[in-house]
């Protein structure tokens, strides 16, 4: 029997039993769908997670340093001491906040934490020069904090994109002047956004976007100011900028060697680690979750296939003379094999479309719900799935049609 010929009796014998058939397609099709959906999902939290990552910045450091001992001058110390790492430090700034925020002012515009969702308050940070540097952030308008700023506390500060649209909207804010609780600061700069050129929003409900966004909801002042501002509690928190990935291990564990020699345990205390420690936790949470949830697609696939098999079995039966027929005309038992495995392919590759279209829907969906973004399937999970179901029906449908081929012609003809 020619290609041709074959895929044309499977044709007919596929339509001629179309309830029969959809029947055999749906396990295929649920499937297919679990496979696409599931394999999205965890794209797209993957996405979303690096995303978030990404906003806190790379390459960075945290660090924690506070001394009780007023003769430790933990933070010029510290910035001296890392400004002298050149070979691994680009650079480090101070992350303090200001926690008593109330109030906000631009004229008659105000934003007041009281009852604010906490991903719509607005916070107040205290930092150096080098704040964009190590927070990832970039300038959109006017400039960054100077050092001559820092030294001079002068009552500078820098809005996030957020802050400057909810204060002045479309209008410049750059050299305009704001109070925050009452003391007047003249905007120099306004941050980029965040949230810019994000391309996956949220992660498992909408806090990853919600995180992000909530970074563009600030405001930075020179870190001097906290004397003023924060009833002169010092600042415990930095961040250092890891000139490049492979030196993160070694600026840990060079910061945390000075820190332990300078700040001694009954005086303070002070320690460092990297997100990037986090980011493989998480990693390996959502490799693991990965290999959980395509092992429920994989079940959905194998009982999909043990469908397909038995319904080339039940095929096979019904068809016995027509194999003893053309068995005794001399047909080869290759013919049959391919004829089989033919049909069987057909079912699953039809069933392997519908359940991609499905897969496509549902993926959109839950990703709707799940990120408040709509993901689409790559396209190698797409040709993946593709290739999954025809590999399906010849997989499944060997026994069948080996047990097809190797009927006897009289056996068959006896056949009702």
């Amino acid at each position: 029997v020619k290609l041709g010929q074959a895929v044309k009796m499977a044709a007919k014998s596929i339509s001629s039993n179309v309830g029969r058939s959809v029947l055999t397609m749906l396990g295929i099709i649920i499937g297919l769908a679990a496979v696409i959906i599931l394999v999205t999902y965890a794209q797209g939290q993957n996405a979303a997670l690096q995303a978030y990552y990404n906003s806190m910045g790379t390459n960075i450091v945290n660090v924690t340093a506070y001394s009780w001992d007023s003769s430790i001058n933990v933070s010029q110390e510290l910035y001296d001491y890392c400004l002298g790492l050149k070979d691994l430090v680009l650079g480090i700034t101070p992350k303090g906040q200001l926690w008593n925020v109330q109030t906000i002012s631009y004229g008659a515009k105000t934003l007041t934490n009281d009852n604010a969702d906490w991903y719509q308050q607005t916070s107040v940070f205290m930092g150096n020069d080098q704040y964009g540097l190590c927070n990832e952030y970039r300038i959109a308008k006017g400039r960054e904090l100077s050092y001559l700023d820092v030294e001079k506390m002068n009552q500078v500060c820098v809005l996030g994109a957020a802050t400057a649209e909810d204060l002045f909207s479309f209008s410049d804010p750059i050299d305009k002047t704001i109070t925050i609780n009452g003391t007047p600061f003249r905007v120099v700069g306004v941050y980029e956004s965040k949230t810019k050129d994000l391309d996956v929003a949220g992660a498992d409900s909408q806090w990853i976007v919600q995180e992000i966004q909530r970074n563009d909801r600030m405001i930075l002042i020179p870190s001097t100011m906290s004397r003023y501002l924060n009833d002169n509690q010092p600042i415990e928190e930095y961040v250092v900028k890891v000139r490049s990935p492979d030196k993160i291990a070694e600026t840990v564990s060079t910061i945390g060697s000075y820190l332990s020699s300078a700040i001694p345990e009954d005086r303070g205390y002070g320690y460092c680690e990297s997100p990037d420690t986090w980011q493989s936790d998480q990693e390996e949470a959502n490799a693991m979750q990965q290999r959980f949830l395509g092992g429920i697609a994989a079940i959905s696939l194998l009982v999909g296939g043990i469908g397909i098999m038995n319904i080339m079995l039940v095929t096979v039966t019904e068809r016995t003379r027509e194999i003893g027929i053309r068995k005794a005309i001399g047909a080869e038992r290759s013919s049959i094999i391919v004829q089989f495995l033919i049909e069987a392919a057909m079912i699953c590759g039809i069933g392997g479309l519908f359940g991609i279209a499905v897969g496509y829907v549902g993926a959109m969906i839950v990703c709707k719900l799940s990120f408040g973004a709509i993901v689409l399937p790559s396209p190698g999970v797409t040709i993946g799935a593709a290739v999954i179901s025809v590999a399906l029906g010849i997989l499944f449908g060997m026994y069948p049609a080996i047990k097809a081929s190797g009927l006897q012609p009289v056996t068959a003809l006896r056949a009702d």
